[in-house]
């Protein structure tokens, strides 16, 4: 045991190395000197809690024999719920996590997985379990050990109950309920159900043409080539293991790799950060390497689109993110009522005084504030809902009204409007980006991760600047969306490329990695066992 102990305490100080300066009083273990006295199994509370789970799990499962009978009888129920809320971190991929790492650096998918450990280390029997898109984040690899996990679960006489577009966990699934035929008000009905076979042989199931392979993404023929790139030369934050990786520009480039492998690391502390410091000087702290090198005068920017919301306010919507209500707004203004009334397209806002309703400032709701409870909302007893005084409410262009026009999906208003070429085309951008189903005014809160994601992608696609070149990075950008949107996804991306745009996207889906056309590989596992550029290079390439 101690021979083992020493090779644990070996990997301690290997995983407390992450670049940074570490307090001197407490070393930085952040406790009182006094707490780190009491040791066991040689090991201080402070040092158990920067071992990697799978170094703890192998520590506590060597130090169960050493206690005596008293002390097993003692710890009987804590070591019980150690070992299992262990297990199944390990189960679901994540013993290269240690016990002091920080929620905020974790990924979508490691708060995910560890939200999920909480409820399974329990062993509960006889419940049931609703999981919203348990694979987000996952590489194929950690999504078969989750549908292992799934499968316990189900043995101990659990029901599960799963939200998910993942093809790996919808074959292995007992019954599969196929929404559809689209999205929003295209959708609402069930459209299939019954196993992966059942949902293939249904001719009216979207979802089963893809398992079938009826319908695919496929790669494409031809594969970009590339004369500029950007190279990273020494990249040692966290766990890289000091390598040297080349990202070509105007290509699509992905990278891939087990969840924990290093892939963000790579890009969102290191490469992202040491671009904007050379073009901008920025102060942003950039992760440890040696140079970043490479022609940066053929970048004019960089933008990373993640799936943070791009509005809390009610009043933000998708149509005035991507700038295509200031024309609608002008549109209104230049009827004939409009004129005789003096109604400037601010009337036409409900960001500012004027035409929104004073009631509810243009929010279409009112919030009741409660002492002890969360506030309740409530429809606007003024304006309806319709966020616009009625006076303004009587402006229509082809009988719709300001409000019947934000109430329209994209679809509906690209038609709408096809005589008003330029607004139009302004929203094309979304129906390409597979948002056509969406209100132009939905707000932006109600809008999940993928779909936030999507609008910033489509606000991008509407700008016809040719002489910028941006560098865009993308962080799993098909979490929560259908092989049909993923398709159409894709579609957007080559559009961006042919516009003289770059794209760097952390993805594990295969359909994405096929479709790239240089691809660099992180691993071979998470933590200590990864950080290392396993492959660079073609599609075809990384096969053999």
């Amino acid at each position: 045991m101690q021979q083992n102990l020493y090779k644990i305490q070996f990997r301690v100080l290997q995983s407390r190395y992450r670049g940074r300066t570490d307090c001197p009083d407490c070393d930085g273990y952040r406790l009182r000197p006094e707490a780190l006295y009491i040791k066991v199994g040689g090991l201080h509370i402070g040092e158990l809690c920067r071992m990697p789970v799978e170094d703890l799990k192998h520590w506590l499962d060597e130090l169960v024999p050493t206690l005596s009978e008293t002390q097993t009888k003692i710890a009987a129920r804590l070591l019980l719920e150690l070992q299992q809320r262990m297990q199944t971190l390990l189960d679901v991929g994540l013993g290269y996590l240690t016990l002091e790492r920080m929620a905020n650096t974790l990924s979508g998918g490691e708060s995910q997985r560890i939200q999920l450990t909480r409820s399974l280390g329990s062993n509960l029997t006889n419940s049931l379990y609703i999981l919203d898109e348990p694979s987000i984040g996952l590489h194929p690899r950690d999504t078969d050990r989750l549908i292992q996990v799934l499968k316990q679960l189900k043995s101990l006489g659990n029901t599960i109950v799963v939200v998910e577009h993942d093809e790996m966990i919808m074959r292995e699934a007992d019954y599969i309920i196929d929404m559809g035929p689209l999205a929003a008000h295209l959708g609402g009905e069930i459209i299939a159900k019954g196993t992966a076979t059942e949902l293939m042989a249904n001719p009216d199931s979207l979802t089963g043409k893809y398992l079938k392979g009826t319908l695919s993404i496929d790669a494409p023929k031809n594969v970009r080539s590339f004369t500029n790139s950007i190279q990273v030369k020494g990249a040692r934050q966290n766990n890289l293991k000091n390598i040297d990786v080349k990202f070509p520009l105007n290509v699509m480039c992905v990278v891939t790799g087990v969840s924990g492998s290093g892939k963000t690391t790579l890009v969102k502390q290191i490469l992202y950060p040491g671009i904007m410091k050379q073009k901008s000087g920025t102060a942003e702290k950039v992760g440890l390497h040696q140079s970043i090198t490479g022609d940066l005068s053929q970048i004019s920017s960089v933008e990373i689109v993640d799936q943070n919301p791009i509005g809390k306010s009610s009043r933000s919507n998708p149509v005035t993110y991507i700038k295509a209500y200031d024309e609608i707004r002008q549109l209104f203004a230049k009827q004939y009522l409009a004129k005789v009334r003096g109604y400037t397209p601010g009337y036409f806002s409900f960001n500012v005084d004027g035409g929104r309703c004073d009631a509810c400032k243009g929010e279409g709701e009112q919030t009741v504030e409660m002492q002890f409870l969360a506030d309740v909302h409530l429809i606007c007893d003024v304006c309806k809902g319709k966020r616009f005084k009625q006076e303004v409410l009587e402006i229509t262009y082809k009988e719709k009204s300001i409000h019947d026009v934000l109430e329209m999906s994209v679809d509906e208003a690209i038609a709408f409007f096809k005589d008003e070429k330029g607004l139009a085309q302004a929203l094309v951008p979304l129906q390409q980006v597979g948002l056509g189903y969406i209100k132009l005014g939905q707000p932006s809160n109600t809008l999940s991760g993928g779909e936030a994601q999507r609008v910033k992608l489509a606000s991008f696609l509407g700008k016809n600047k040719s002489n910028e070149h941006t560098l865009f990075i993308f962080d799993e950008p098909t979490t929560g969306l259908h092989f049909h949107d993923i398709r159409k996804l894709l579609d957007a991306f080559n559009a961006l490329i042919d516009r003289g745009h770059s794209l760097i996207i952390i993805e594990h889906n295969t359909d994405v990695i096929k479709s790239a056309d240089w691809v660099i590989d992180l691993g071979p596992e998470a933590g200590l066992k990864g950080g290392q550029l396993v492959f660079e290079g073609k599609p075809a390439d990384l096969k053999k």
